[in-house]
């Protein structure tokens, strides 16, 4: 199984959105297998991955997977080398023959496209999350929109 998030780079942690999205994932993985896929740009992103994190700490049979959207010697310098302590995987994407200004766009498409469950925080109707959102409807993902709770 595999479960991505998507959502507002603005996002602001609440601990009621914390205390779903565990609840989430323990009802939705269990003791099965699963790799959390997180792409680490922005509010929803980081609040995401450290659910996750606090998520793996009591269960050994899930992977948090960082989807890097570059791969270019500079950014793995910069970032991926801290990075790779934080996460089990660093999934590079087939996307070098893409612009680098939509290296972010195609790299959340990959991440949609393997999902078997999104979990998201979408309260607008604008920016890169929307459209992430907006593909993984497109593509019949099963969403779970936390900002319509």
């Amino acid at each position: 199984m595999i479960i991505t998030f998507c959502g507002h780079s603005g996002y602001s942690k609440k601990e009621e959105d914390e205390i779903e999205i565990l609840d989430l994932l323990e009802k939705q993985i269990g003791y099965e297998y699963a790799e959390l896929y997180l792409g680490g740009y922005g509010g929803f992103d980081n609040f995401a991955y450290s659910c996750c994190k606090k998520y793996k700490e009591k269960h050994s049979n899930v992977s948090l997977v960082f989807v890097t959207p570059y791969f270019t010697i500079e950014y793995q310098k910069k970032y991926l080398s801290a990075l790779k302590d934080q996460y089990d995987y660093i999934i590079y994407p087939d996307i070098e023959d893409r612009p680098k200004r939509f290296a972010i766009t195609y790299r959340n498409r990959y991440m949609i496209d393997r999902a078997d469950i999104v979990i998201a925080y979408i309260a607008h109707d604008w920016g890169g999350a929307f459209k992430t959102y907006q593909y993984a409807k497109s593509k019949g993902k099963i969403i779970i929109n936390l900002a319509e709770k």
